[in-house]
């Protein structure tokens, strides 16, 4: 019994240091969205207009100096364009992989570690928990980009050591992913790459929201291990109800990163479970294993990397493979988009820099398109997870419950 506790607490700490929802710049304001009230259909079609422009603009309109506002309240400046850019999750670090930054990129936290050639960036990572200050710094980075997962305490501890800091604020939505990665790119100077990474995520999205507009949507539950679920308003729900689900945990109005007891889990009766290879162990275990999603072997296996990490790699992986899972029939005929055709029908050709890289993942779960119909799976054991990991794991939980990644 308390090896199993243990592993509960041990999966709840990697949701929250695998960037479970690190975040999207408040400073985004700043670039002003032009459409910031559109949703839906509507707002990709829009989104996919503003992708068109920006991949206009010339370099020279991502010019230096720039400033920005940032989730701490600070005003930041970057005087040039950085050359050096630490990052302190991994969803910042597969934006800058995506936009075609990733050779700016010297310093990476190790949950970041399966982004292809990231394993020869400096791991900034603590022994423990978090980052190591002094490891950052010792990257003599041009700028640190720090998403919401990143405390306070550690954003100003780096300043105070004389470190450029940009901290996110948290995303809950594709919307706030889109603007997260434009604002990433203006601030590291691939503004072109991050114009072209969201016209191939938008394109993703509406491909999905077409395919699955007249299909029912499936009653959908992510556990996380712990007790604890993707609720409502968070971008893992955001991608369940792009792909045609509906999540359970909004009929309870359970919102953010709850933690539920077995009777709520079986009062909600999902007709889906949404698991990865380090939660899928949860479809053998009550209350788990009587709910109707295991019963009918309607459970979905996502890369964990996809469905714990907003940039748009994720978005589009993780959709896609949600959507095949919920409604395959409908998945089967949609025209989901390579970012090269999604490129070009921007009417432009992708620049060697902005080239969309190889992301492979060193975990288990190699194949993020995956959909399971074993009620019996059992839990993967991912690299890189210490003794000093699961004396910490404790904090897991906490984190989770107050507040978003």
């Amino acid at each position: 019994m308390n090896g199993r506790r243990t592993r509960t607490l041990v999966i709840a700490l990697l949701v929250v240091l695998a960037g479970a929802v690190p975040a999207v710049g408040a400073a985004a304001a700043t670039a002003g969205p032009a459409h910031a009230g559109a949703t839906g259909a509507d707002a990709a079609a829009t989104a996919g207009d503003d992708a068109v422009a920006a991949s206009r603009t010339t370099q020279a309109d991502c010019g230096f100096p720039y400033s920005a506002t940032d989730a701490t309240g600070t005003d930041v400046t970057i005087e040039e364009r950085p050359e050096r850019i630490t990052t302190l999750n991994p969803s910042a670090a597969q934006t800058m992989w995506e936009i075609g930054g990733e050779d700016q990129v010297v310093g990476v936290s190790q949950f970041a570690l399966y982004l292809e050639g990231a394993d020869s960036r400096t791991n900034v990572s603590a022994s423990g928990f978090g980052v190591s200050v002094e490891k950052v710094v010792g990257t003599n980075p041009d700028l640190v980009l720090a998403p919401n997962a990143s405390s306070r305490e550690t954003v100003q501890a780096l300043r105070d050591a004389g470190v450029t800091v940009f901290h996110f604020s948290g995303a809950t939505t594709i919307e706030d992913v889109r603007e997260k990665t434009t604002l990433i790119g203006r601030l590291t100077g691939n503004c072109e790459g991050a114009a072209e990474a969201n016209a191939w995520m938008d394109a993703n999205v509406e491909t999905a929201r077409e395919a699955t507009a007249d299909a029912e949507d499936r009653r959908v539950l992510y556990p996380l291990g712990g007790g604890y679920i993707a609720g409502s308003e968070t971008f893992i729900s955001a991608m369940i109800d792009t792909a045609g689900g509906a999540n359970v945990a909004a009929e309870r109005d359970l919102t953010g990163y709850p933690q539920i007891n077995d009777e709520v889990v079986l009062e909600l009766a999902p007709d889906y479970l949404v698991v990865t290879g380090y939660s899928s162990y949860l479809l053998g275990e009550e209350p788990y294993a009587s709910t109707p999603a295991v019963q009918n072997n309607n459970t979905v296996r996502v890369n964990r990397n996809w469905m714990n990490q907003p940039a748009p790699r994720s978005v589009v992986m993780g959709v896609r493979t949600l959507t095949e899972g919920f409604h395959p029939e409908a998945a089967a005929e949609a025209d989901f988009q390579t970012r090269e055709e999604a490129v070009a029908a921007m009417g432009t050709e992708t620049p060697t820099a902005t080239e969309s890289q190889p992301i492979t993942d060193t975990a288990t779960e190699t194949t993020p398109e995956t959909r399971t119909t074993s009620a019996g799976a059992t839990a993967a054991s991912g690299p890189g997870f210490g003794v000093a990991l699961a004396v910490l794991a404790v904090l897991g939980s906490a984190l989770l419950a107050r507040r978003e990644r």
